[in-house]
């Protein structure tokens, strides 16, 4: 049986953070990329993170999370990916429900989340999962769906 962890990153992860989101990019064909220095300056602060799905050690899978200056109290899910070979193992529930149980100082009212044709997987995940249809929230060029689920 293999060890599956999930921890959220520390600064010390970022390449190998960058690295699997870099995976996510290439796989769900994203155009708007977050550059390196975008997503260590974004992602590695407080009210904001990565969290990466480990098997035996090797990272296989990540959630991000990150706050929604526009909207007080929000913050927005990103980059939700596992390795084809592994989802039966290192599912995007315990992804996501790792994110949820992370404390937020203060806790966020409501997280949103975008998402583009293609994802139906993704977007039956979240919406079973609470989540439901909002308006467009950000310029995502490639996102037409819209969601958000109110935590608190």
């Amino acid at each position: 049986m293999p060890e599956v962890s999930i921890r959220k990153a520390t600064k010390d992860d970022g390449d190998a953070a960058y690295k699997i989101v870099s995976e996510y990019y290439e796989a769900a064909r994203v155009i708007a990329r977050d550059s390196k220095e975008h997503f260590l300056r974004h992602y590695f602060v407080d009210r904001a993170g990565v969290w990466l799905a480990s098997i035996n050690g090797g990272i296989v899978g990540c959630i991000a999370l990150r706050e929604l200056t526009e909207f007080p109290g929000s913050g927005e899910i990103k980059r939700m990916y596992v390795q084809p070979t592994h989802r039966g193992t290192a599912s995007p529930k315990n992804c996501s429900t790792r994110l949820n149980d992370s404390p937020q100082e203060p806790a966020y009212e409501w997280l949103y989340l975008d998402s583009a044709p293609g994802m139906d997987t993704a977007v039956r995940f979240y919406q079973r999962n609470g989540f439901q249809p909002c308006a467009p929230y950000n310029h995502n060029p490639q996102a037409n769906i819209y969601l958000r689920k109110k935590i608190s």
